[in-house]
C-alpha cells in the first residue's frame, strides 16, 4: 500500500508533505505537457504552419502552469490540514513567493 503522503527532500518547514493523489495528478499533467512539447518539436521539424505550432506550444505552457498551480494548491492544502505551515507569516510569505513564481 502506498503512503498517504510523499515526503519532500530539503527543509521540512518549507516543504510540506504532498498527498499521493496530488503527486499523481501533477505527474499526469507533466507527462501531458511533455507530449505536447514533443509535438511542438515534431511540428517544427515537419515545417508546420506557425499558427499551429504556437497553438500547440500554448497548450504545453498551460499544462505546465496547471501542474504548478496544482502542486502549489496541494501543498497549501496539506500544509493547512496538517498544521505544518510554521508561523502564519512564514507560511503566507512562502506560498506568496511560490505563487508569484508561477504567475
Amino acid at each position: 500500500m502506498e503512503e498517504a503522503m510523499v515526503e519532500q527532500s530539503g527543509d521540512r518547514l518549507d516543504h510540506p508533505e504532498l498527498p499521493v493523489e496530488v503527486v499523481a495528478d501533477v505527474r499526469k499533467r507533466l507527462r501531458r505537457a511533455a507530449g505536447q512539447v514533443a509535438g511542438v518539436e515534431r511540428m517544427l521539424g515537419e515545417g508546420r504552419d506557425c499558427r499551429e505550432v504556437v497553438t500547440q506550444l500554448s497548450a504545453a505552457i498551460r499544462a505546465l502552469e496547471q501542474a504548478g498551480f496544482r502542486l502549489l494548491a496541494g501543498g497549501l492544502t496539506s500544509c493547512i490540514e496538517t498544521g505544518q505551515s510554521g508561523s502564519g507569516t512564514e507560511a503566507r510569505e512562502l506560498f506568496e513567493e511560490l505563487f508569484l513564481k508561477l504567475s
